[in-house]
């Protein structure tokens, strides 16, 4: 979507990072940083990444977008040092909008606004913007101009939480690469690759293993599984990431006498993820502490019924869970009967039997164009 009057205007946008460490406020940046340059073509980019040392190839063609990576930066120094550059570069230049798409990198855009009173923006995900208590980061919520949040969850909390003016916060949801993540086939060389059948019944989940994520759910699915197999003994679970948690994830594995059911894959490559949704049957996350979560998306759009916690923006993700199934994340009994119903094609929402009717519909809800279309509305 193009601006009627394209603007001589300059943006500078800092970013934890495109390529380095990709999760999904990396993943949200990167759709940010091309819906952002796609409304105005014409005004001047000043792009700062903190945790990338050049920009990633696919994203090489930025036209005369000036680019800037701190990751060279030895990581005990870098902080401070990408807070220095923010600061310096932003006096320099002066831009009409600053957008940040982390909270932490707020408090530096506070700082340029009481001094020389730039405007500015910052993306409220989850986690980090919830349950505030550093005074920088309030102050710095209160001062900007407006506050994208990836989820109706998340402005809720940000507006109950700290008595935000809810003119100012907005929402500006996640989207998806439509053209990566496609319905499609079991993938031969990834049944071969964990020794599955084409007609197994395959669980999926796709996370980060930290010790700080633990939120996700793949615990609970690991303490539903032995209900699930009593019912479907040919079940499988896929758990694809890499982590520090993976050791106790390990121990549970053991404890629930899982070994033979339970696959967990380590580092998947971006390549390779699509074909991972496409092999299961069912993409399940019951996490309680997502600002959003693309994945739900991802699985979505490849034509995968999906189930995520009501505690949370996967609320937004599924909307209301009219595109999913949405279960308590503590529960585990209907975490269990839930994923039955669905492996047996008897969940009450036929939707999640209709690969094509249900990847037109998160598209139509929350795919790249909406997205586009939605920021330019606030710009």
């Amino acid at each position: 979507m193009m601006l009627t009057k394209q603007q001589a205007i300059t943006h500078h946008l800092w970013l934890p990072g495109l390529g380095a460490d990709k999760g999904g406020i990396q993943t949200y940046s990167s759709f940010f940083l091309e819906a952002l340059m796609g409304i105005n073509p014409a005004a001047q980019y000043c792009i700062q990444s903190k945790h990338d040392r050049t920009i990633p190839p696919a994203l090489t063609p930025l036209g005369s977008a000036q680019f800037y990576g701190a990751g060279g930066v030895p990581l005990a120094l870098r902080t401070t040092a990408f807070a220095a550059q923010l600061w310096w570069r932003a006096w320099r230049q002066r831009p009409d909008l600053i957008i940040t798409t982390h909270l932490n990198f707020a408090p530096v855009a506070d700082q340029l606004k009481r001094q020389l009173g730039m405007p500015y923006w910052v993306v409220a995900h989850g986690v980090e913007a919830w349950n505030l208590s550093h005074s920088r980061l309030q102050r710095a919520l209160h001062h900007a101009d407006r506050i994208l949040a990836v989820s109706h969850y998340t402005r809720d909390r940000l507006l109950q939480e700290q008595a935000l003016d809810p003119t100012r916060v907005v929402v500006l949801p996640n989207t998806v690469a439509s053209d990566r993540f496609t319905p499609g086939s079991k993938p031969a060389h990834l049944l071969a690759r964990y020794g599955l059948t084409a007609d197994q019944p395959i669980i999926l989940t796709v996370a980060r293993l930290a010790p700080g994520e633990q939120y996700k759910g793949y615990d609970k699915i690991l303490a539903a599984l032995p209900q699930i197999r009593q019912r479907i003994p040919q079940v499988h679970y896929l758990l694809v990431g890499q982590g520090a948690d993976q050791v106790r994830v390990q121990g549970l594995i053991k404890a629930h006498q899982l070994e033979d059911c339970v696959t967990l894959t380590g580092f998947i490559p971006d390549g390779e993820l699509a074909d991972h949704y496409r092999l299961c049957d069912v993409f399940a996350m019951p996490s309680k502490g997502e600002g959003f979560g693309i994945v739900y998306l991802e699985a979505l759009a490849c034509g995968k019924p999906t189930l995520g916690g009501n505690q949370d923006g996967a609320i937004d993700a599924l909307c209301q869970g009219h595109l999913g199934v949405l279960v308590d994340p503590d529960d585990i009994d209907q975490i269990a009967t839930a994923l039955v119903e669905i492996l047996r094609g008897t969940y009450p929402n036929p939707l999640l039997y209709q690969p094509e009717l249900l990847r037109e519909k998160v598209l139509a809800t929350y795919g790249f164009a909406r997205f586009q279309s939605t920021l330019a509305s606030y710009l």
